[in-house]
């Protein structure tokens, strides 16, 4: 997922960016600047990264297929960016056309994850980073997105199977950032401010979702 090596002397160039950073914080004379934000400018700081073990999914029992580079940030959520929202998605199309688009770096957008009409869950970026999904920066930096197989103007397409195991996801993810079960935390893409999605349609069951989100919130992981 395009990292960089580590340099073999890379605790000495942090630690030349820690005082370079707390210089000019002292130069500026902000007391104010909180030990997070700190954090927060060395991560971002040129040569640091921090480490990714490859392959490594957020979701017990979803699989891992990476997104192209292209279709999303690295960030450090929720450490730099709280996460307070899941999107809902629908592919317009099949599972397998919705994860060659977002491998393709041409697409320009993808979401965290996608769930199979038969309830396969595939993960394809990580929670911390942010995903190209909601057209608008605000809603990506702060939503974790999730894509359902199917068409909207297609009820059949939504499973029973796959409305549970999103709720299933989607009540982690809530447990992991403390998220509201509610819909002003759980919205459709069509809710995004600007954008001119229509999904996830008029055929969602928004109700029966919200209830099987509410009780897998409550049943141990």
């Amino acid at each position: 997922m395009g990292q960089r090596k580590a340099s073999r002397d890379g605790d000495r160039k942090v630690g030349r960016r820690a005082l370079l950073i707390g210089g000019t914080v002292a130069a500026a004379g902000s007391a104010l600047l909180a030990r997070d934000e700190l954090a927060r400018l060395w991560w971002r700081t040129p040569g640091v990264e921090k480490p990714r073990e490859a392959g490594a999914v957020d979701y017990k029992g979803a699989r891992w297929v990476a997104a192209s580079d292209a279709n999303w940030r690295r960030a450090d959520r929720p450490d730099d960016f709280g996460i307070d929202m899941v999107i809902v998605h629908v592919t317009q199309g099949s599972f397998d056309s919705a994860v060659k688009a977002f491998r393709d770096p041409g697409h320009k957008a993808a979401t965290h994850y996608i769930v199979r009409q038969d309830g396969h869950v595939t993960q394809m970026i990580r929670e911390l980073d942010v995903a190209y999904h909601a057209g608008n920066r605000d809603y990506n930096e702060r939503s974790v997105g999730i894509e359902h197989e199917g068409f909207v103007d297609r009820p059949q397409d939504l499973t029973d199977e796959m409305y549970e195991a999103s709720a299933r996801l989607t009540a982690r993810i809530c447990a992991r950032y403390d998220i509201p079960v509610d819909r002003e935390h759980i919205i459709g893409h069509v809710e995004v401010p600007g954008t001119d999605h229509t999904d996830p349609g008029p055929h969602w069951d928004w109700d029966k979702y919200m209830r099987l989100v509410r009780r897998a919130r409550t049943t141990p992981a």
